[in-house]
């Protein structure tokens, strides 16, 4: 089938190789004519605009969005809808609100424009490995883009979730569980190297990759870079947040569901950012004063000798 890609990142660049690779026609563009360049060496028809883009696509148009969420998605959207006709259908495969998704599917149908949420995941392996799909939205628009959703994801790799904004929403707890699933073993691997023994943390993971019930792809990422780097030496001990974690603890707080794992891991990442906690001072502080326990002194509040 023919597909108009925009956004050409580590993401959008690989989706657009895999697509190319399994017989499928792509027009592309991206923000940066370098990418747009990067990608056209590998058999994409170059775009230099939305409108261009727009233009190379036989309708009824199938365009997917792969850019950052939140504004740069409503820019492209404001961009691009007025090229496209009734029927045409638009895709935003990035990491969006869902509740953005179910507005923008509302404003859109208003057009005649079908409008798919789907969530991917597969991160820079997904060329190689294929991406999985959850697709939210208009289910006949899901079906006239399936022979993409097939090549893109590996076998069993894709499904339609549910009406508009569930494509979204699953990929929001999909990566609330693995915001949790990463938490849980950067702590089981901080206790094995603070433990009395001279543990080697690479063949333990490479260990419990054959037949333990913790191995996981995130555990064979851990193998890999406990190989090239055994005490992780090189790497600043500083854990950003794509908004997806946030969302999730969100919506558990309005749906009254428990998830203290995830809450915890967005927390800790938090705490990950702080040179020095002010929470930490002041129950190092109580402890002092209820229990008089001994302290840690900052270097310029040492008394000199």
């Amino acid at each position: 089938m023919e597909i108009g890609m925009v956004g050409l990142g580590r993401m959008g660049a690989g989706m657009s190789e895999r697509l190319l690779r399994g017989g499928h026609a792509v027009v592309a563009f991206d923000v940066s004519p370098g990418k747009v360049q990067e990608t056209a060496s590998r058999g994409a028809e170059p775009a230099q605009s939305l409108e261009e883009l727009a233009e190379k696509l036989a309708a009824p148009r199938v365009v997917w969005m792969m850019v950052p969420a939140g504004e740069p998605v409503t820019q492209t959207i404001e961009q691009l809808a007025p090229h496209l006709a009734s029927g045409d259908i638009l895709i935003d495969g990035g990491n969006s609100y869902y509740k953005d998704s179910i507005r923008r599917a509302e404003e859109l149908a208003r057009k005649g424009i079908r409008f798919l949420d789907v969530g991917t995941s597969g991160g820079v392996s997904g060329l190689t490995q294929g991406y999985c799909l959850m697709v939210g939205g208009d289910a006949e628009a899901s079906k006239i883009v399936e022979p993409a959703f097939r090549t893109l994801a590996p076998k069993q790799g894709y499904a339609h979730v549910g009406p508009s904004g569930a494509g979204h929403f699953v990929k929001m707890v999909h990566n609330g569980i693995e915001y949790g699933m990463l938490q849980a073993y950067g702590e089981g691997f901080e206790l094995l190297k603070a433990s009395r023994f001279d543990l080697n943390l690479h063949r333990i993971a490479q260990v419990w990759l054959h037949g333990s019930v913790v191995r996981s792809w995130l555990l064979e990422l851990a193998e890999s870079a406990f190989r090239g780097d055994p005490n992780l030496e090189s790497i600043k001990g500083y854990v950003e947040d794509s908004g997806e974690g946030r969302w999730t603890v969100h919506e558990a707080i309005d749906s009254a569901v428990p998830i203290p794992a995830i809450a915890d891991s967005l927390f800790a990442r938090f705490r990950s950012r702080q040179d020095d906690s002010f929470s930490a001072k002041v129950i190092a502080a109580l402890r002092r004063e209820f229990g008089g326990h001994p302290v840690k002194r900052e270097a310029h509040d040492v008394p000199p000798g």
